[in-house]
């Protein structure tokens, strides 16, 4: 168990965490205050901020790799390279879906979208964190599958695009250009069909 002072540390961090998760998810990156995400967070000063992150960029990057199945993913990369392709991307796709489950992430996702527009390096930031880095693991993961054997031979980074496609129709569809029968469709039933699909296409 570790030591009072530790549990206590990262208690707090944890609390930071969350209170800049939903300051973000309500104003975005650029317009979020340090006094916004103490006040959300319950700590009493906002200079406390400066002894767990290094300043707002850090913070917000912590937030997405630690609130974001998908980034938890990317942070252990082995879990996913030794696996076969049908496991692996079973678990890829269920990493997409279910940080598209979180509600606040969603909220944060969308802000984030339109920040990305109109500040290219907010932009930038989230590709470096996020995206950039995911669709890196897919392309590595696809490429040495490939030179396995056990897929057939193409761009990595094109296989990795064309998985990750549906899941971002999936989502978007599920939270933004939601069709009729959206909220009908079962997220299990999409990951498997995704995986089945692209499979079926990929598989030597």
């Amino acid at each position: 168990m570790p030591p009072r002072d530790e549990q206590d540390y990262e208690t707090r961090r944890q609390q930071i965490i969350d209170g800049a998760l939903a300051v973000f998810a309500s104003k975005g990156f650029e317009k979020a205050t340090n006094k916004d995400i103490a006040r959300a967070a319950k700590i009493g000063s906002p200079g406390l901020i400066y002894h767990y992150f290094k300043d707002k960029s850090d913070l917000f990057k912590q937030v997405l790799q630690e609130r974001a199945l998908i980034l938890q993913l990317l942070n252990h990369p082995e879990e996913l390279m030794d696996k076969p392709p049908r496991e692996a991307l079973t678990m890829f796709g269920t990493a997409l879906i279910k940080t598209a489950e979180n509600q606040t992430a969603m909220s944060l996702l969308k802000l984030l979208l339109g920040e990305a527009i109109r500040h290219p390096a907010v932009g930038e930031m989230f590709v470096k964190v996020g995206p950039g880095r995911g669709l890196d693991l897919l392309r590595r993961y696809l490429s040495s599958q490939m030179d396995a054997g056990k897929l057939r031979h193409m761009d990595p980074g094109i296989a990795a695009r064309c998985f990750v496609g549906p899941f971002v129709a999936y989502i978007l569809t599920q939270e933004v250009f939601v069709l009729p029968d959206s909220k009908s469709l079962n997220p299990d039933a999409m990951i498997a069909s995704a995986v089945e699909i692209f499979l079926q296409g990929m598989e030597t």
